[in-house]
């Protein structure tokens, strides 16, 4: 258990017991369930796919915890080893709506839509793997300036979302009524009070407790809707290529595009990460976390067109699970890829969650949300921000929130072009680089608190050895009986090797003055 901050209960590599890693875990499924199902949903619906939707849907959540369990483990290379979830991403949907309306304009069945789409997604997947090669090369890119505002981008933009839920849900017939206002700021208030509780169970909880009581009202006075169990298979086998794959050069250029984009938006979100489970956002070990979360966003992607499903993404809701709770705990990365697989393979279980109230999800999504937000303003804030750097923040965050309000402002671009920028994120993104590039006085961007990097620590280390040896006269080495020899006196070895080297002399005093009393 962490207990040098008092921000987090359990820091990256703690281990926490079942119950706690359970709680957490399902607190980040609740938080990004219909993220991942939602691209599907949109998706096949608009193409007219709805007899395929229960299966893909399957499939989403299978490769989202198959994803988040290589995200969070560290394959090798692959991988950011951060709890970071994984799932389908919202950036790709006009672009794949575009690319089957043109198949089934020219007449191609349900199974060809599928089949180009997929093998788009696999085509584009290589895209995000090669640039992660290259990601420490892009240090004049992927800087605090541009990662801080597409973080905050990603807050923003998520917004919307939970604030639309809360008032009912898209399209709904009750939209924005008092009862769904109600219920979503009460739900919404439960989870901000015992998020601020002292207690760590009340904090860890806040997110479930208070779904759990708004769900429980809405059961009592209006009922839950279950009448979509009776349509779900009881069991869904992932199977690769069940629909084939196609690829199509001029369909492919967008999506290309978009991915080189959200391998941008994946460093702002691992970067929030970091920041909220205290690690580094600067300097190698950062930058290894940043590469090796492309590359495994890239190889999900691979492993989603495989499994029939559409490009995945590092998620930034997360994040504020992440902050919200205070569990930072790889562990818990693993229970929430276990869920997902779990859900994928037996989709009633997925019908279940489908069934949780709007306004409660709403509720809990909102200031989920608006802490990824804030996260992003918290790394501006933690550099300084001089007039160009603020210059650069204000101008894309300005496009990102002009294009959410106003998107018809680019309905004459061309589509491939309106469908990247239609993204508050890649707008932002894109608007911040290209800033940040060419704007004159660009000066290396220097953290008020800059995290030293391991090079810096393990200098110090050796400067600090150096002079403890010049300073001792009575330096220690080693016989072949097991014990530290220092002036003739022995000390055990495993009492030295349990202190570290750097508290041997202090052993070694210890246990001297303890013999000679």
């Amino acid at each position: 258990m962490s207990s040098g901050n008092s921000e987090l209960i359990y820091d990256l590599h703690d281990s926490p017991a079942f119950l706690p890693s359970l709680t957490a875990a399902f607190q980040h499924l609740l938080a990004s369930f219909v993220g991942v199902i939602t691209p599907t949903l949109i998706v096949t619906s608009s193409l007219g796919l709805s007899e395929y939707t229960p299966y893909l849907i399957s499939m989403a959540l299978f490769v989202s915890g198959v994803g988040t369990a290589i995200q969070t483990k560290r394959i090798g290379p692959v991988g950011s080893g951060l709890v970071a979830i994984q799932g389908t991403s919202f950036a790709f949907i006009s672009a794949l709506i575009l690319a089957g309306s043109q198949v089934k304009a020219n007449g191609g069945t349900p199974e060809d839509i599928l089949a180009l789409l997929f093998g788009l997604t696999m085509a584009g997947a290589s895209v995000e793997i090669v640039f992660s090669l290259f990601v420490n090369r892009l240090k004049r890119i992927i800087t605090p300036l541009t990662t801080g505002i597409v973080i905050t981008a990603i807050g923003l933009s998520l917004i919307n979302v939970g604030m639309t839920d809360l008032a009912g849900g898209f399209n709904a017939s009750d939209f924005a009524s008092t009862d769904n206002l109600t219920v979503g700021l009460g739900v919404l208030l439960i989870i901000v009070f015992l998020n601020a509780s002292s207690n760590h169970w009340l904090r860890l909880s806040a997110i479930f407790i208070g779904m759990a009581i708004g769900a429980t009202y809405i059961a009592f006075t209006k009922g839950l809707d279950f009448s979509g169990l009776s349509s779900l298979s009881i069991v869904a086998i992932p199977t690769p290529f069940t629909f084939g794959i196609a690829f199509d050069i001029n369909l492919f250029l967008p999506i290309a595009l978009i991915y080189l984009f959200s391998a941008i938006e994946t460093a702002g979100d691992l970067t929030a990460n970091s920041l909220f489970c205290k690690q580094p956002v600067s300097g190698p070990v950062y930058l290894r976390r940043i590469k090796g979360g492309i590359l495994g966003d890239g190889v999900n992607s691979l492993l989603a067109g495989i499994f029939n499903t559409f490009p995945n993404t590092t998620f930034g809701q997360n994040n504020g699970v992440i902050q919200l709770t205070g569990i930072a705990s790889r562990k818990v990365g693993f229970f929430v890829a276990g869920l997902f697989v779990f859900i994928g393979c037996f989709p009633v279980v997925g019908g279940v969650l489908q069934a949780i109230p709007k306004p409660v999800l709403g509720g809990a999504t909102l200031v989920m949300f608006a802490m990824v937000a804030v996260g992003g303003l918290k790394l501006l804030a933690s550099y300084a921000l001089d007039r160009r750097s603020s210059l650069v923040t204000a101008c894309a965050l300005g496009m990102a929130i002009g294009v959410m309000m106003v998107p018809q402002a680019l309905a004459e671009l061309p589509n491939w072009l309106e469908n990247i920028l239609l993204s508050p994120v890649t707008s932002a993104g894109l608007t911040a680089v290209i800033l940040d590039l060419t704007l004159p006085g660009r000066t290396s961007h220097k953290s008020k608190n800059e995290t030293p990097s391991e090079n810096q620590l393990q200098n110090a280390k050796r400067e600090k050895a150096t002079r403890q040896g010049k300073q001792s006269s009575n330096a220690f080495h080693a016989d072949n009986t097991g014990f530290e020899v220092n002036n003739g006196r022995d000390v055990p070895k495993p009492i030295t090797a349990i202190l570290g080297t750097h508290h041997r002399q202090d052993a070694a005093f210890s246990l001297y003055s303890a013999k000679t009393r």
